[in-house]
């Protein structure tokens, strides 16, 4: 068994801030009325929705969604499409938005864009709770592309329009737009991926430099959490990916190494803790 591990948390992961807003509003009402509903997982993280299920949250699918009346229902960071808000309407539903105001920002501007005829092409992960929200708001028809190859794939205009998922790699989504560039296409490209995402990446790298082993703590739904862990596999090999703390091995330390911990924009610093504890005790 490994000894005297030197184990720190990433002092920047854990929750963003549009996370940290909707589980606050959650928390309120479950405290005032003993239970919820919420459209879709609260966050993508398992570990933290069993723990506020157990509070009362009761996370529901849009068949279910469509059969409520007069009841409350969170709608996560992630946002929705606007069809959500009219079956809400039909039902006399009360919705408590907590979309991220990044999100909400970039909806708007992709309907502007829609608005104006542009051709709308989205770089996101088709399905994605976000990416529904975005779709919606051009009626379901901008393209949505996960890697250029796919993109080209489509039979694509002079000029495209190019919106981001908010918590997709920057360096990506500007290798895609060059790339587009250097066939021909006129490209006008509206980077909206969220800085705390962004940052978060610039950090990581830093962060995942200092140790001799990284334990990169993140729910499997989580988009976010699969880019960032790629990056800190990238700066550090020897970078272990588990969604809770019965998955750590010991057999994957020595004694006396440094052991560095982060997580996604959805991974609890509670779960992260926990990760240290058992370390710490291993």
């Amino acid at each position: 068994m490994p000894h005297h591990l030197s184990v720190r948390i990433d002092p920047n992961s854990g929750f963003c801030f549009g996370v940290i807003y909707a589980i606050q509003m959650a928390e309120d009402i479950l405290d005032e009325q003993g239970y919820l509903y919420c459209l879709g997982d609260i966050v993508h993280n398992d570990e933290e929705v069993q723990r506020l299920e157990q509070r009362g949250l009761r996370i529901i699918d849009y068949d279910a969604f469509a059969q409520l009346r007069d009841e409350k229902v969170l709608i996560r960071a992630h946002g929705e499409p606007p069809a959500t808000y009219q079956m809400a309407l039909q039902n006399d539903l009360t919705l408590i938005d907590a979309s991220c105001p990044v999100v909400l920002k970039l909806q708007n501007r992709i309907k502007t864009s829609y608005d104006k005829k542009e051709r709308i092409f989205i770089y996101g992960k088709h399905g994605h709770a976000e990416v529904r929200g975005l779709l919606g708001q051009t009626s379901g028809n901008a393209v949505v592309f996960e890697s250029l190859d796919e993109l080209l794939g489509h039979e694509l205009p002079a000029n495209i329009t190019l919106y981001s998922q908010t918590t997709k790699s920057t360096s990506s989504f500007y290798r895609i737009k060059g790339e587009l560039e250097e066939r021909g296409y006129q490209i006008n490209a509206n980077d909206t991926i969220c800085r705390q995402v962004s940052n978060r990446d610039k950090d990581l790298r830093v962060f995942a430099a200092q140790f001799d082993q990284i334990v990169f703590v993140s729910g499997t739904k989580s988009s976010n959490g699969k880019v960032l862990y790629q990056v800190c596999r990238d700066t550090n090999p020897q970078t272990h990916f588990i969604s809770n703390v019965e998955q750590l091995q010991a057999a994957w330390f020595e004694s006396g190494q440094t052991v560095g911990i982060c997580g996604a924009t959805s991974t609890p610093m509670w779960l992260m803790e926990q990760v240290r504890e058992a370390l710490i005790r291993l």
